[in-house]
């Protein structure tokens, strides 16, 4: 099972405004820093505030946060807003199904016990459990080093003595 971009940016979004619940987080910082479009997180921005998880706020200073506390909210209730089809297989939905095998099949007694286990893990999970601190701003500015080998060992905060170590490794 796969989950839509859809749910994925909707975690996102929600992790990162409870990674920052002492200020509101605008649209055009979370696609920046998702790198998707403002236009794409508009729809999920409103859907979550239909829904009463987050609360929005117009106009310059403007953004969101989120309304409940981060230990409150079930990740299996997201996925579930968010998800529009659970059917695994075509049996999973009666009025479409035209499988021969459906009869003496088990296959869907095995996959519906599979998907009740997958909600039973993600409805055990709330935001506050899958949310760390919040992410340090990406820089624009380039490192100093040139080979790829190296920018992927050295983080772009690294202090001077490191990059200077690294530095001199490479001459």
């Amino acid at each position: 099972m796969r989950l839509t971009e859809y749910t994925d940016y909707t975690l996102r979004v929600l992790m990162y405004c409870a990674a920052v619940p002492d200020r509101l987080v605008t649209i055009a910082e979370l696609a920046d820093r998702h790198m998707v479009s403002k236009n794409h997180l508009m729809k999920i921005v409103n859907d979550l505030a239909r829904q009463g998880v987050i609360e929005t706020t117009r106009g310059r200073g403007g953004g969101l946060r989120l309304v409940l506390n981060p230990a409150d909210i079930r990740v299996g209730d997201i996925v579930r807003n968010c998800e529009t089809d659970f059917r695994l297989v075509e049996c999973f939905d009666s009025l479409t199904n035209t499988c021969s095998l459906t009869p003496t099949c088990r296959l869907k007694g095995v996959l519906s016990t599979a998907l009740q286990a997958y909600f039973k893990a993600l409805d055990a999970a709330t935001l506050a459990d899958i949310t760390g601190p919040a992410p340090p701003i990406r820089s624009s500015t380039p490192t100093t080093t040139s080979s790829p080998l190296a920018r992927a060992k050295t983080p772009v905060a690294a202090p001077v003595t490191r990059l200077r170590a690294v530095a001199k490794r490479q001459n």
